[in-house]
């Protein structure tokens, strides 16, 4: 991707989701293949993604795929075969994790560096583009400044910053999360988190006093930089990404369509800017991201620490506020909605906070306008004896609009390539040219005895029109022009296969000046990695990466966490979410505050969900959060999918064996 051009990368659970995010406005898409995908549910056949690559090809659109699991020795080979495999689908780049890959004889596809290898430092991004990778994307905890020095760093004709701007955030580090394995034997590096970051904990302070009861401390709201989109451009990120493998049809649509729009906005502001691939979008719906599943929203560490960034009364979908209730009934409720425009519908999805603050789900079967303009009565799914503490004056909120939802079950947007559109007489007959907005060209021939219109004033007019219906196809006329001698009758059943075959010319001529993107040459000799030790946080977990680190430089190699090699207390998370902080007991907010400046110290903290019970240490001067515990005896004596022992102590040469 060239320097000047911006970026939207959307997420595809499957290839006909990625079809639609493609059609929504996506410069790019990435997807799952067959295995190592770090998304366990989310796997694809090869020969869907090369459906999916066709289809994307058209607009110059790229497939990225993720093989972004730490692999284990035995897997390596079939690893390296499924790269083949997806090269030859057309694949247009591998997002990665694993280093062990760039020891191996993968094919010549780009290469790019997931969010679980956990760039944070100049330095480490400066030694990955080193290393040889394309795109990399940064922790998503990253600051405008440190985004820009990572900027600096690097150089953008080389390698590209992408970053998250929109979906689910996990309160770690991407990559330096350990707890699901831990307390599960579900590796979130191998794509099987337990997510143990949204479960309600108690939490209690150095002397045992409970300091939160129930409450969600390590639920993140959802990520959304609507608002930064500019000043990342200017930071340097250059790829956007929307996280969401997971999420459905709809989600895919609204989200990659809402950041369509504010980023032609951009590019129409900024002539300096240019977008990756080609073609304008209409949309049959207003864009809202408020409409999908959301736990509110954050623009998280963007533009500093934030004092609201959790979600922890609950991690689901609170909605947006409607109405209240104003009687309840048998089998029903009686609401009064905000806005007497509402209209609630059968299907709908309400809730409410009960008086544990807990968030309770109202599924209505049928909905009833009542005769009082904003009154409606509605008669939930299941029985009101399960609708906890729900009363008259209660708060109702609507996280599912059944009309919005059927909406986008429809088509719902259009992607086209504007073309002109040039006809002209040769000594056969006619010739149709067709340019594209990109610069491809192409053209048809009519052979043809060119016979005078009857009516002279209207045939020029019936001519632009008919050459202008560009029906199905990806293009829309910018332009048709005729160059022709006389005023010619050219009758429909000639004109259609005209236009057809000039069209059919173009999608060819388009395919064959399609290239792929170029496999990034490592720095030779190879650069010295930015440390000479490493412990189980850089997640190696086979030989090849224990080689490839060696190769540069390392001294020291431990094993990844899920050797099980660590039986001791060690973090099992880092991260820049700070318990303290947001719960107002950080050192640095009681600085200047009379009568506590000086009381409140960054001791440990519990928190404790069932049986599990887990230290939060806090390390105030890189302002981070150690979530400290010890893996479960029981998965401990499980024998490792990959036991393996790397470098434990200094070798006793400066050479690596």
């Amino acid at each position: 991707m060239l320097p000047h051009q911006i970026e939207l990368l959307s997420p595809a659970r499957d290839a006909d989701i990625g079809i639609e995010a493609v059609n929504h406005g996506a410069d790019a898409v990435y997807i799952g293949g067959p295995s190592f995908g770090a998304r366990t549910s989310a796997d694809n056949r090869v020969q869907d993604i090369a459906r999916l690559v066709r289809h994307a090809h058209r607009f110059g659109s790229r497939i990225f795929v993720t093989m972004n699991t730490i692999l284990r020795d035995d897997e390596l080979e079939p690893a390296r075969k499924l790269a083949w495999q997806l090269y030859d689908a057309g694949v247009d780049a591998l997002i990665i994790q694993d280093m062990g890959l760039l020891e191996m004889d993968l094919p010549p596809i780009q290469l790019h560096a997931s969010t679980q290898t956990d760039i944070r430092t100049p330095e480490k991004a400066r030694f990955l583009q080193d290393a040889g990778l394309s795109q990399i994307v940064l922790a998503r905890e990253l600051t405008l400044p440190q985004i820009a020095a990572i900027r600096a760093a690097t150089d953008p004709e080389r390698c590209t910053l992408e970053f998250f701007i929109h979906g689910a955030l996990c309160v770690a580090y991407s990559g330096q999360c350990y707890v699901s394995h831990a307390q599960t034997g579900r590796s979130a590096n191998r794509g099987d988190c337990s997510q143990a970051c949204r479960l309600p904990y108690e939490v209690k302070d150095s002397h045992g006093r409970i300091v939160a009861h129930d409450k969600h401390v390590l639920s993140m709201k959802d990520n959304n930089q609507s608002d930064n989109l500019r000043q990342l451009i200017d930071a340097g990120a250059r790829s956007f990404k929307i996280e969401g493998r997971y999420k459905d049809m709809g989600y895919v649509k609204n989200i990659t369509a809402h950041y369509r729009r504010l980023f032609d906005e951009i590019l129409e502001e900024r002539p300096e800017l240019a977008r990756a691939s080609s073609g304008r979008c209409t949309f049959t719906f207003t864009p809202d991201p408020d409409q999908n599943f959301n736990r509110e929203f954050t623009d998280y560490f963007v533009n500093g620490r934030q004092d609201d960034i959790g979600a922890f009364d609950t991690p689901k979908n609170p909605g947006r506020p409607i109405g209240w209730v104003t009687a309840v009934g048998e089998n029903w409720v009686e609401l009064e909605t905000d806005d007497p425009a509402t209209v609630i519908h059968n299907g709908d999805g309400l809730c409410y906070l009960d008086l544990h603050k807990e968030l309770v789900g109202l599924q209505i079967n049928r909905a009833e306008k009542a005769t009082q303009a904003g009154r409606w009565r509605v008669f939930p799914k299941d029985a009101m004896e399960g609708l906890r503490h729900l009363k008259r004056g209660t708060v109702i909120n609507r996280n599912r609009d059944m009309d919005w939802v059927r909406r986008l079950d429809k088509k719902s947007a259009e992607r086209r390539i504007g073309v002109w559109l040039k006809l002209e007489e040769t000594p056969e007959g006619l010739r149709l040219h067709v340019t594209d907005e990109d610069g491809h060209s192409a053209h048809a021939d009519l052979a043809c005895t060119l016979e005078l219109a009857k009516d002279t004033t209207q045939a020029e007019g019936k001519l632009r029109e008919s050459l202008a219906r560009l029906g199905e196809t990806i293009f829309e006329p910018l332009d048709v022009s005729l160059a022709l001698s006389r005023p010619w009758f050219v009758p429909a059943s000639l004109l259609n296969p005209l236009r057809r075959d000039a069209i059919a010319a173009l999608e060819a001529a388009r395919a064959k000046a399609f290239e792929r993107l170029p496999r990034a040459q490592r720095v030779e000799p190879p650069v010295p990695y930015p440390e000479d030790t490493l412990t189980y946080l850089a997640n190696v977990y086979n030989h090849k990466a224990r080689d490839f680190y060696a190769r540069h430089g390392v001294k020291v190699i431990a094993s990844a966490y899920e050797s099980h090699e660590e039986d001791g207390e060690v973090s099992l998370m880092i991260t820049k979410h700070c318990v303290r902080f947001s719960l107002s007991l950080c050192p640095k907010q009681a600085k200047g505050v009379t009568g506590v400046q000086g009381t409140v110290r960054a001791e440990p903290m519990t928190i404790t969900h069932g049986n599990d019970k887990l230290t939060l240490r806090f390390d105030c001067k890189p302002c981070e959060m150690h979530v400290m515990g010890k893996i479960k005896p029981a998965i401990l004596k499980a024998t490792p999918a990959a036991p393996i022992t790397f470098y434990r102590t200094r070798p006793a040469t400066s050479t690596a064996p």
